[in-house]
């Protein structure tokens, strides 16, 4: 009875703590989000390998979902989920801006300075309202190197928004765009496939036809780009900081002086 008792107690401490813990909520597209079969399939959302760089202590949520623009997020109920969930010191990763630009899919699409910031700016101000702490990320670039070598870039004015946004709402902002195309420049116009999705025809039995992707990340793409998100939270608050594996900060990442 008494060991009975012992263990009931021992339960409930479990789901009063697990209640009580720190959460982190991811919002975003595809780069970020968590993928199906992951054993099996070699696309990675750097989100999805962001739990094995974090302490037991931080709870990662991945909402983030392929082809979701903030406008998608938001009509399909997305962010409705994510909001009627946060509790007071949980954090919000916010970055979007790949899909937010297709204009020829009218249910995903809004213009940078309107549509787009109006929805920034709603993740921010409802995050706050619950007492959470928002995190405004510029999307990561796509591997677009022309014929000479050079990395152009393919997002526009979404990336300028996100960073008018933070600093308008004074929000911590992440420059993964900066962050990314260093490390595509690194590693250049062909050792960067590696950090994406580059298999020729039998070369991957997930995608028996070859595939040629320059936007998803491999596993080793996301866990870069899961690392360098890492260390730029780290610089931009302590409390994060805590969360964060220390083997993580002390590895250096190819392309970052710092």
């Amino acid at each position: 009875m008494k060991y009975s008792l012992s263990l009931i107690i021992v339960f409930f401490f479990l789901v009063i703590s697990t209640q009580n813990q720190t959460r982190l909520y991811l919002i975003g597209d595809s780069t970020m989000s968590d993928k199906r079969e992951p054993k099996k399939n070699p696309e990675h959302g750097w989100g999805q390998v962001l739990p094995e760089f974090l302490t037991d202590e931080l709870k990662v949520e991945n909402h983030a979902v392929n082809g979701r623009s903030t406008k998608s997020f938001i009509d399909q109920g997305r962010w409705k989920k994510v909001l009627e969930k946060l509790q007071p010191g949980d954090y919000v990763f916010i970055q979007f801006g790949h899909n937010d630009q297709k204009f020829k899919a009218p249910t995903r699409f809004t213009n940078p300075f309107t549509g787009y910031r109006s929805n920034l700016e709603k993740f921010v101000k409802e995050t706050r309202e619950r007492g959470a702490k928002p995190i405004l990320f510029s999307s990561i670039v796509r591997r677009n190197f022309n014929e000479y070598g050079t990395l152009i870039d393919t997002h526009g004015d979404y990336p300028l928004v996100a960073r008018l946004v933070a600093e308008d709402l004074k929000v911590p902002f992440v420059d993964l765009q900066r962050q990314t195309e260093k490390l595509e420049l690194f590693y250049g116009k062909e050792g960067s496939k590696a950090l994406h999705l580059h298999f020729a025809p039998g070369e991957n039995d997930y995608y028996p036809d070859g595939i040629s992707d320059d936007t998803h990340l491999s596993k080793k793409g996301a866990r870069m780009v899961a690392r360098l998100a890492l260390k730029e939270m780290a610089k931009l608050d302590p409390d994060f900081k805590s969360y964060i594996k220390k083997r993580v900060l002390e590895k250096k990442i190819p392309g970052r002086n710092k």
